[in-house]
């Protein structure tokens, strides 16, 4: 069964709820997070200070989880969260695995 990656970038404000959200979920075995930030001219989602910097934080999460599993996930996600501002991509995984 091939596999996906699935990034999330979210802001700031809805990084617990969505992290709760993802740990809460159990198609989903885990995730990593980081902050980020974006770059780019969507001036509409950035606040002032994001402005005058130049750029606006973020909190990424990656998900590597099976096809279905990952078409789940994003149709639970436009259902809980529409209108957050959460940005995603997904991409198939090539290959996979753990150095021990």
């Amino acid at each position: 069964m091939p596999n996906q990656l699935l990034y999330l970038i979210v802001p700031p404000a809805a990084e617990d709820v969505v992290a709760e959200w993802l740990l809460e979920r159990d198609d989903v075995p885990g995730f990593t997070s980081v902050p980020v930030s974006g770059h780019g001219s969507s001036e509409r989602s950035m606040t002032l200070a994001e402005q005058v910097a130049g750029r606006s934080r973020r909190v990424m999460f990656f998900i590597h989880l099976p096809t279905p599993a990952a078409t789940s996930v994003l149709a639970a996600l436009r259902g809980e969260f529409s209108g957050s501002g959460i940005h995603y991509w997904q991409v198939p995984v090539q290959e996979y695995g753990r150095l021990e």
